[in-house]
């Protein structure tokens, strides 16, 4: 079985140092070989250049730009009357993921309209999230890019979000239809869903195209007190054979450096 391999979620660790630059330099000194990040549009893309040629670290995973944060979005690809707004999002995510190097984003679907009758919106903005992923996969096919889907949770993270469970968004893959638009698991939103761990991660393996991880409720370091038995996972994982990488979405309990103590045993361990 291949070893597992694992990547720093720099939005979420290592958030002493102000600047994602700066952060890539830390991941590569703790001792990580590859990065993610939600949002890095803010920052200079030649300085994210300069710091990914430096370290050598392999970007792994963006997100298309949320949209209007202070007028509550998160992902605009499921929301209607917005595709425009969609497209120039894929174009500049593309645009840095090209610039990094980097071969996968996570395409967000968006929230339901606030005050909604959810039941009488959902239809359309799941046709409008096909039609926006179908007309991703073909830009992003030209750019040798997977494009993403990730259910969020709405019990606790985000109660409006369009895409919640792996039930739904395999419906949607479905429907897609294309190689390059895959499953997103992030362990720590599944679980909260629906639970049923081992079996779903069965059910979708061959959709799945990209994993993260945290504990749950607290949505910190995979050893930390909480619902999720993380040696048995990635133990599940490796019999599954998966061979991308798994990123570190969590939330340091004190710094970063700190947390690592998991994940420098877990690597050492392969090494043995």
């Amino acid at each position: 079985m291949a070893p597992l391999k694992f990547c720093a979620n720099i939005t979420w660790l290592f958030t002493e140092l102000p600047d994602f630059s700066q952060r890539m330099y830390a991941a590569a000194a703790a001792g990580f070989q590859a990065v993610e990040a939600a949002w890095l549009y803010d920052s200079d893309l030649q300085e994210l250049q300069r710091a990914r040629e430096a370290t050598g670290l392999e970007v792994v995973l963006i997100n298309t730009p949320p949209g209007n944060v202070k007028a509550g979005d998160l992902g605009l690809g499921a929301v209607p009357e917005r595709e425009a707004e969609f497209r120039q999002s894929l174009d500049l995510a593309v645009k840095y993921a090209r610039a990094l190097h980097c071969k996968r984003i996570h395409l967000m679907a968006g929230r339901f309209p606030e005050d909604s009758d959810r039941t009488a919106v959902a239809k359309n903005m799941e046709a409008v999230f096909v039609q926006n992923l179908s007309y991703a996969a073909d830009v992003l096919a030209k750019e040798g890019i997977t494009g993403l889907i990730e259910p969020i949770n709405t019990r606790i993270t985000d109660p409006r979000y369009f895409l919640d469970s792996p039930h739904q968004a395999a419906a949607i893959l479905e429907k897609v239809g294309k190689p390059n638009i895959k499953l997103q698991m992030d362990v720590f939103h599944w679980q909260i869903m629906d639970g049923n761990l081992t079996q779903n991660i069965q059910k979708y393996f061959p959709i799945i195209g990209h994993v993260q991880i945290a504990q749950v409720p607290g949505r910190n370091e995979p050893d930390s007190a909480g619902e999720l038995n993380y040696s048995y996972l990635f133990k599940t994982l490796e019999t599954h054979g998966y061979q991308g990488y798994i990123g570190c979405e969590y939330k340091p309990l004190s710094s970063t450096a700190e947390g690592l103590g998991w994940i420098k045993q877990h690597l050492t361990s392969k090494k043995s």
